[in-house]
């Protein structure tokens, strides 16, 4: 299995934050987000490599965190640049996902994450499920927000937690299960997104690609226990590093650590 972290995005609303800095890489309580996504990708023995999608404007951010990750696991990381500069020439998330599976030639099943969601959950109790159920299993949690439901992709599932329907960022939601950035796709499942694109699809989130593939294969939910921060705002983005602080706080670099 491949792990696959979308990390070409540009974060405008996060300015200033992000103008010199990919989201992925602002610290929470201390450690980079993508360093707890990195811990939990570690606890799935079967994921052998890492592989990030940066654009050009950040590929060099991405491999000194990739030269300072790797004496830390077992895996392969792996970057790619994606070649975009800026909003007007991005390829989207779903472009990427294309772009990484053509570059590298990958024939595998593989769980995505979006590099700047910082979640609680375990990611192998998810993994797990995908196992047992042995199908297409994307991550969902209830929210009682409806504007930030509206923000992402909103589910209906069934007794058995199979989508009967699913619309990306709805202006009205159609229910109160929201479905975060983390997917774990069977191989053939990473073959259809060319498909997907081929039919003149939306390129952008990857929500959009849940939303056509569930009209044509079963894909089940997997509803966590814990947190998921998708911080999309300065605001949003000091409330969870407080948050985090609080209870991170032995996962945060001593001074030590910081100066080597």
């Amino acid at each position: 299995m491949k792990a696959i972290l979308l990390a070409a995005g540009y974060a405008t609303r996060l300015h200033p934050l992000t103008l010199n800095k990919p989201k992925g890489l602002l610290p929470v309580a201390g450690r980079p987000i993508m360093d707890y996504i990195a811990d939990e990708i570690d606890t799935l023995e079967e994921v052998d490599e890492i592989i990030i999608i940066s654009n050009h404007r950040f590929i060099n951010e991405f491999e000194q965190w990739a030269d300072r990750r790797r004496p830390e696991t077992r895996k392969r990381i792996t970057l790619l640049d994606d070649g975009s500069t800026d909003d007007s020439n991005k390829l989207g998330a779903i472009g990427d996902l294309a772009f990484c599976i053509d570059k590298l030639q990958i024939d595998d099943e593989a769980v995505i994450i979006a590099s700047d969601n910082f979640f609680t959950y375990r990611l192998k109790d998810a993994f797990d499920y995908y196992r047992l159920q042995g199908r297409d299993t994307v991550l969902a949690k209830k929210i009682s927000n409806r504007d930030e439901l509206s923000r992402m992709a909103v589910a209906i599932i069934d007794e058995n937690n199979v989508i009967r329907q699913l619309e990306e960022k709805p202006k009205q939601p159609v229910s109160d299960l929201g479905i975060y950035a983390t997917y774990f796709y069977r191989k053939d499942t990473l073959r259809l997104i060319r498909k997907y694109l081929a039919d003149g699809n939306k390129p952008d989130a990857p929500g959009y690609f849940v939303a056509w593939l569930y009209q044509r294969k079963d894909v089940m939910v997997y509803i966590f226990d814990g947190e998921c921060y998708d911080i999309g705002t300065p605001e949003a983005y000091r409330d969870v590093d407080r948050w985090a602080s609080g209870h991170f706080a032995d996962k945060a670099p001593s001074k030590e650590d910081e100066q080597k």
